[in-house]
């Protein structure tokens, strides 16, 4: 029904912001990252957002960025996650976090998450393997992921390109085109990606 709302800020909740928009207040349910990314009360903002309506439920949902957007959708699709669950991880996982602990079948940084156990995160990594892009790969920053943590250079990073779903090959040849072989493997990573999408 809207796709986004752009507004001055009025009002930051613990896990919601009322941004007006012409004179009506719409409060938006979001993320901790969302809320940090907001600003300061007054400041012009833009929610992408998500309508939820069920029986006696009217809420509305958004996002400072269309990338979280795309993971909470894709979040909600999943069999058991409503979208508080959604909301609860998508407050301690950026959506390049996100999209990479689900390609790394990296349960234990989803099941940080509040309300999230095991069993759903796993189920979340199942439903959603195939479903995650590689520009969601892309996005900001790698750093903190668990996954990375070890990887210092070189073989590393065609190894954490396997670990993504590509063939050997495939890194290695993308790790030389994106110039990228003598880099830290964090960076070499993020550039041999756009080269594979």
């Amino acid at each position: 029904m809207f796709y986004y709302i752009k507004g001055s800020l009025a009002i930051k909740g613990d896990n919601f912001v009322v941004v007006d928009c012409g004179g009506v207040g719409y409060k938006i349910l979001t993320s901790n990252q969302s809320l940090s990314s907001a600003g300061s009360i007054g400041s012009e903002v833009c929610f992408y957002t998500y309508l939820h309506v069920r029986e006696d439920i009217f809420d509305l949902y958004g996002f400072y960025g269309n990338e979280e957007l795309t993971s909470f959708e894709q979040l909600i699709g999943v069999s058991g996650v409503g979208p508080k669950a959604a909301l609860s991880i998508l407050s301690v996982l950026t959506p390049s976090q996100f999209a990479l602990a689900v390609a790394s079948s990296d349960a234990k940084a989803i099941s940080k998450a509040q309300g999230v156990g095991p069993k759903l995160a796993q189920r979340i990594i199942l439903e959603l393997k195939d479903k995650i892009s590689n520009r969601q790969l892309v996005g900001e920053s790698f750093a903190g992921s668990e996954v990375f943590a070890t990887i210092e250079s070189g073989n590393e990073a065609v190894d954490a390109l396997v670990v993504l779903g590509y063939s050997q090959q495939e890194a290695e040849k993308a790790l030389r085109q994106a110039d990228a072989l003598s880099l830290p493997a964090e960076e070499a990573i993020k550039k041999a990606l756009r080269y594979l999408i």
